[in-house]
């Protein structure tokens, strides 16, 4: 049975998540207090692996319905599929296909903790398929017609005062059939067997470096064992081992346990390292002595069992309290996990709540690619998390949003879950494009060797000048570079930082003003680029201390661009002489003499225009900018 579709009707914060669907795997985003765990803890407890966590309690119906509380209001309704098998055999219950109208089974559990089922059952084809099944005559039939249901079919054979042959086989055959005297119950009793156990994990289940065996025995006793940190993770890994807390205190010989101890750590070893990227000079340890009266309390007394990492380079070992809390989650985690599999086989929805939610954002990729190569191959998993580097943007489709709901009024709703993604809001959102905005920022640059500019306008004038010039047959831009605008020298150690992985050989073109100074500077001194890697317009322009790219163009070429571009005539035309108190640079000049006659100035439309009227300049100034162009060119050419 897979799980497709799901409504938390009323626990805890939810009041109605509506429906939402389910794939293999499903990732619920959303932030801290809306709702992620709640709806995880419903869907625990349609099956439960735990017994303690299977129950609905009074206790967490919303407080706001509380006096509407009743044990038959529905908590959650599932939604799902038959596999191949499953159907075969409800056909096979049922007398044939015609009374299995589907696939979909609904399962509901209510405060009650009933679990009700809605089976795609046809009674009355399924009574004809019976009856046709024991060749009957029409007499013998006859006696049956008026059952509407198999259950009613048997109750009409067995109270025949005198039922023929072929009546009494048919009457053996369904009783031995329908083992609970019903379609529906034999059906559910069967499906039953089938519905998948639900394992859930958090962020809180961790195993402690010191575990005190007198402490679990006596939670063990009491029935408190769920009050104690991290008991479930020690108990699966004592089953890992193969022994349990009573054979710890009744041991005799030590060396049957270290072996089985060490079998176990190297398995540990091993499987945690596969996917522990962040350091592999890791090894696992454990001990198990007397404890030492001086010690702590609990661990002064009784036997004492220790988990310790070892790091080969330093030949030393720590407690696994003293290793990262991220390490200490997943090593805790694939404990946990080992002994689900053992105990339950493949027949899981794996709930993880929040996983890795302490993991380095490296940590997380690597927990992602466990649950994508170990876990997706054999269960469902439905996870919760608010952290960018935990979304698949592969599988943008499998997230849903999770959001603590108000109406346009401000009336609280409660809990919601949404299938479509994108209309969340911000908030909630912001995982999702965090995630998004990484992965298409890494396909960014498609060639090895980038040249940062400040903005598309540079972008735009680069490629005039390298397309006249070799139209020329004089030197252009060589194609090997990628040209990427990253807005402004203040970005470009940002930009540096976030393509670092790519081994990308970068140089920059920068702008070269007064405030940008000192920034520039401390560009050109850093370690962020290769030794003579940033250029400056003033390098390539006949300014001497600020320039734009627009001062590569030169004056004369940039003037008679902006008459071109907006089409100015006689007394309107940008004047051709530089007047004295005119700012050096010509973009600067261009803006103050353009704000007599229009708002909306910028930068980008001459070089629209250049681009797309590439023969449009022909004075005087046309030269001097492809030269200038030509001898930025061949310096950038030269770093390749």
């Amino acid at each position: 049975m897979e799980l497709n579709k799901a409504r938390v009707k009323v626990y805890k914060a939810v009041v109605d998540s509506t429906w939402f669907t389910l794939d293999q795997m499903t990732c619920l985003v959303g932030k801290n207090e809306s709702g992620k765990t709640a709806i995880l803890e419903a869907l625990e407890k349609v099956n439960a692996a735990r017994g303690e966590r299977a129950n609905f309690r009074e206790t967490d119906y919303p407080r706001v319905l509380m006096e509407d509380f009743n044990t038959d209001e529905v908590a959650v309704e599932t939604h799902w599929t038959l596999d191949n098998e499953e159907y075969d055999e409800l056909v096979r219950l049922a007398g044939c296909e015609e009374a299995v109208t589907s696939r979909l089974v609904i399962v509901t559990k209510n405060y009650g903790n009933k679990l009700d089922w809605t089976l795609p059952l046809n009674m009355s084809k399924s009574v004809e398929a019976l009856r046709a099944s024991g060749s009957l005559s029409a007499a013998e039939a006859g006696q049956l017609e008026d059952a509407k249901n198999p259950s009613e079919l048997v109750k009409l054979l067995a109270g025949l005062p005198e039922p023929t042959p072929k009546q009494t086989a048919l009457l053996e055959t369904l009783k031995s059939m329908l083992s609970s005297g019903s379609l529906t119950g034999t059906a559910v009793d069967y499906l039953r067997s089938r519905l998948p156990v639900f394992v859930y994990y958090s962020e809180y289940d961790r195993l402690p470096g010191r575990i005190s065996i007198n402490q679990v025995i006596e939670h063990r006793n009491n029935a408190t064992l769920e009050s104690l940190t991290g008991s479930n993770v020690f108990l699966a890994l004592l089953s890992m081992v193969g022994t349990s807390l009573d054979d710890l205190v009744n041991i005799n010989t030590s060396e049957g346990l270290i072996s089985k101890l060490e079998a176990v750590e190297s398995r540990m070893s091993r499987r945690i390292f596969k996917y522990w990227s962040q350091n592999k000079h890791l090894k696992v340890r454990f001990r198990f002595h007397e404890a030492a009266p001086g010690d702590d309390v609990p661990f002064n007394t009784g036997k004492v069992f220790q988990t310790r990492i070892e790091n080969t380079r330093h030949e030393a070992t720590i407690s696994l309290d003293e290793r990262s809390t991220g390490f200490i989650w997943f090593f805790s985690f694939l404990v946990w996990f080992s002994e689900v599999q053992k105990t339950f086989g493949e027949n899981l929805i794996v709930l993880l709540d929040e996983p890795g939610l302490s993991l380095h954002a490296k940590a997380q990729e690597d927990l992602l690619r466990f649950i994508n190569e170990e876990l997706l191959t054999k269960y469902q998993v439905v996870y919760s998390t608010h952290s960018p580097f935990m979304v698949d943007t592969q599988n943008l489709l499998s997230c849903r949003t999770v959001e603590d709901a108000t109406s346009d009024d401000g009336e609280v709703l409660g809990t919601k879950v949404d299938s479509e993604v994108l209309k969340a809001n911000g908030d909630t959102l912001f995982p999702l494009r965090a995630a998004l905005g990484y992965d298409i920022s890494q396909t960014l640059f498609i060639g090895e060797n980038t040249l940062l500019v400040e903005g598309p306008s540079d972008l735009l004038y680069l490629q005039w000048a390298s397309q006249t010039l070799v139209a020329a047959d004089r030197i252009g831009l060589d194609p090997r570079w990628t040209v990427t605008p990253c807005g402004g020298i203040t970005k470009v150690p940002s930009f540096l930082a976030l393509f670092s992985g790519n081994n990308l050989h970068v140089a920059v073109l920068a702008d070269l003003a007064e405030g940008a100074r000192n920034k520039v500077r401390e560009i050109q001194n850093s370690d962020l680029l290769r030794e003579g890697h940033v250029f400056v317009a003033t390098d390539f322009s006949e300014n001497e201390r600020n320039a734009d790219t627009e001062d590569i163009l030169g004056r004369a070429f940039y003037v008679d661009l902006v008459n071109a571009t907006y089409g100015l005539n006689g007394n309107k035309r940008m004047p051709a002489k530089k007047p004295p108190d005119a700012d050096e640079r010509a973009v600067v000049e261009a803006t103050a003499f353009a704000a007599g006659w229009t708002e909306n100035y910028d930068h980008y439309t001459p070089s629209k225009y250049l681009i797309t009227h590439p023969d449009s300049i022909t004075g005087k100034g046309l030269q001097s900018a492809l030269d200038n162009f030509e001898g930025l060119f061949r310096a950038l050419n030269a770093l390749l």
